[in-house]
């Protein structure tokens, strides 16, 4: 059986067409999720997706992009419920799936702290509960209030629902209760619960539900709080948001404080100390999993001093000193039945395998992608084959590959096309500047006379991480295309004006309404001045996701400075390139592709369109409160001798800074460490302010 072709295999292009594809395929299963509480895929699947895009972005760091899953936590809150907004963020965590990816785990620890001679570092390790996370608050003991985590940072109002939960206590107990404290867990429904509501539903001639989570989630988030009461939901508490004061200094003794107030918490808690006694309890804990009563895919572990959780810090999406090391996929035989082509924003022609239903871990999965003709050749699957799949590692489930001793006598070979299946134009495979081989994708030469490229690059310019706009969604926008009314992104501005001057208006259309078209026209208009990043991101430029986007905007301040520094570039200004080039997380991948982007003519015109009908903001940069290096560029080098490099990056974007790779007159700050070279002279030929490590720590008041 042939294996998933390797990260470090892909072509950059190849990087960057599986990353765009992943955030799509994974905003629409946290939607189904988090907000609908109807998975489409099982968490192992889920979670594998999810690897494969980290590991495309630590391989590939200047393909990162905002609408990537590392950037998002859950989904937007659904309607029905008044909204609330955590006072701290309710983070996700990143995964481990093998004994190695938890030794890296703790090999970072011990290199962030490195500095710290003689530290002993130590775990909590936790059963990872399948169920819905919710957020208690009490108020000098009292239950005030309970949500959902929602998208992170604005979840639902829950609280009646939550006061029906036996686990919860209304009124905490003891002593040492603080003032205010938001204690944080999980929500799940027993094995025992599930099957006698099944059962009472089945003879009630119901539909049944699929799974205890989906069950749990669903029953949490009813209107009538009735409903949830007869469900004889559970709650095991691990976590807090919000506090004025904490009953002890580490993750441990927090979690024994929550059992002495008066919640249930796992009694499969530990302290382990070392990857032995981390892996060892996961063995336990998945030796027991059958008869916990309760669904767990995973363990978390928590580093334990609380002082040490916040020097190690967060990552966009998650806390650097938590990890959930979960249990495997699942993989399963079905038919080969064809191969159809999809045609992407870029023009990637991308093969999709058309599966013979088959169920995997409960979910029915039909289509798989075999990501370009390379892979297809490399695999060897035939139409007809019997094929291995697995829901992991891809956008939508992938073909490890065929099952040769069940090859059909007509198995047929896939013939990858040579012109576009929507538009006609030429489909070609380019030379990749960087290696000088030819690209694994075939992408359509069309552009915009081609009308998948168009319509998804349109879809990509309202969607979420986008300009966003209320009522302008992926089905409207199509629909718009298909009748003539939107073809650039312009058009969507001038949409209200032609529209009144149209015999065949949009209210009198199916579907729409005078109040529907109005509410449309307004949302249109409040995006006329749109935030710089989310602007350049929906420009649409090939691996300039949210992230990086953000980087420019954030280096520039305006539009008009981002696109001159690119323009400049193309016309062989060395220093406008490397500005670009010394951003930090820049590489010349990106860098190629926006200068490439200006310097097209019709890439130009569609922008002096746009920029007729919308102003983009200017980017100001968030301060730290009374940090004298907010909103600097700070550079470190040398060697650190009281912090590891990470830490000082850390340390320095804490306080508003921003950290940049390499040094250039718009460096305000350099910190030199032993050692420096080139960069500590660079830096004095351009007068930039330099500083010694305790320099630095006297100027930020450490």
């Amino acid at each position: 059986m042939t294996e998933q072709k390797q990260v470090a295999d892909l072509s950059a292009d190849e990087a960057a067409q599986e990353l765009a594809f992943l955030a799509t395929e994974i905003a629409k299963h946290d939607a189904a999720y988090h907000q609908n509480d109807a998975p489409e895929i099982a968490d192992a699947a889920y979670d594998e997706l999810r690897k494969r895009n980290e590991a495309i972005e630590a391989a590939f760091p200047d393909l990162v992009r905002d609408d990537s899953p590392t950037k998002r936590v859950g989904f937007a809150v659904a309607d029905g419920f008044k909204k609330v907004t955590h006072r701290v963020p309710m983070l996700s965590l990143g995964n481990a799936f093998s004994d190695e990816d938890l030794s890296d785990f703790v090999g970072r620890a011990q290199k962030f702290f490195a500095k710290d001679a003689g530290l002993e570092i130590a775990f909590t390790a936790e059963p990872k509960i399948d169920g819905l996370s919710a957020s208690l608050r009490y108020e000098n003991g009292i239950f005030v209030q309970g949500a959902t985590r929602g998208d992170g940072s604005e979840g639902e109002d829950i609280t009646e629902n939550l006061k029906t939960i036996k686990d919860i206590p209304q009124k905490l107990v003891g002593d040492d209760v603080p003032a205010v404290f938001e204690v944080r867990g999980e929500v799940y429904m027993s094995h025992a619960d599930f099957e006698a509501l099944n059962k009472k539903l089945e003879a009630e001639g119901k539909q049944t539900y699929v799974n205890p989570r989906n069950t749990a989630a669903g029953s949490l988030r009813q209107l009538d709080s009735n409903i949830t009461a007869s469900r004889n939901l559970k709650f095991f508490a691990y976590a807090w948001g919000d506090y004025s004061a904490l009953p002890a200094d580490t993750q441990m003794g927090v979690v024994e404080a929550f059992s002495r107030w008066g919640f249930k918490v796992n009694p499969l808690m530990r302290c382990v100390k070392s990857v032995e006694e981390m892996v060892a309890h996961h063995t336990l804990i998945g030796e027991q999993r059958a008869t916990l009563g309760y669904d767990i895919d995973g363990v978390v572990y928590k580093l334990d001093r609380l002082d040490l959780q916040a020097r190690w810090g967060f990552v966009a999406r998650a806390p650097r000193w938590a990890i959930a090391f979960k249990f495997p996929a699942e993989k399963a035989t079905t038919i080969l039945e064809d191969i159809e082509i999809q045609v992407g924003r870029t023009g990637a022609l991308t093969p999709v395998a058309k599966l013979k239903p088959v169920t995997v871990g409960g979910v029915v999965v039909s289509n798989a992608t075999l990501h370009n003709e390379d892979e297809i050749e490399r695999k060897g699957v035939m139409i007809g084959d019997t094929v291995t799949i697995q829901r992991a590692g891809d956008v939508i489930p992938q073909v490890l590959g065929p099952v040769l001793e069940k090859r059909p006598a007509d198995a047929k070979a896939f013939d990858f096309p040579t012109h576009c299946p929507i538009c006609g134009s030429p489909a070609e495979r380019e030379i990749n500047e960087k290696t000088g081989k030819l690209d694994a994708v075939r992408r359509c030469t069309g552009e915009l006379i081609c009308p998948a490229q168009a319509v998804n690059q349109l879809k990509h310019f309202v969607s979420r991480d986008a300009l966003d706009i209320d009522g302008l969604g992926a089905k409207q926008v199509a629909a718009f295309y298909e009748e003539g009314r939107i073809k650039f992104a312009a058009d969507i501005f001038t949409l209200r004006d032609r529209d009144a001057e149209s015999f065949k208006k949009l209210k009198d259309q199916e579907g729409w309404g005078a109040t529907s078209v109005r509410k449309l026209f307004d949302a249109i208009d409040a995006c006329r001045m749109p935030e710089l990043d989310k602007f350049i991101f929906a420009l649409g430029i090939r691996h300039v996701g949210s992230t990086t986007a953000a980087m420019f905007a954030k280096n520039y301040g305006t539009f008009e400075g981002f696109m001159a520094a690119c323009v400049a570039a193309g016309d062989g200004d060395a220093a406008a390139r490397e500005s670009l080039l010394s951003i930090d997380g820049i590489g010349e991948t990106v860098v190629q592709s926006v200068v490439g982007f200006f310097a097209n003519a019709q890439n130009r015109e569609a922008i002096d369109a746009l920029l007729a009908e919308v102003k983009p903001l200017e980017y100001v940069v968030a301060s730290a409160e009374e940090s004298p290096v907010a909103g600097k560029t700070v550079v470190f080098t040398g060697s650190l001798e009281h912090m590891s490099r990470s830490e000082a990056k850390a340390m320095a974007e804490r306080l508003g800074a921003k950290v940049a790779g390499s040094v250039s007159a718009k460096t305000d700050l350099l910190v030199a460490g032993p050692g420096a070279g080139s960069k500590l002279k660079k830096a004095q030929d351009l007068g930039v302010e330099t500083t010694d490590e305790q320099g630095w720590f006297d100027l930020v008041g450490r």
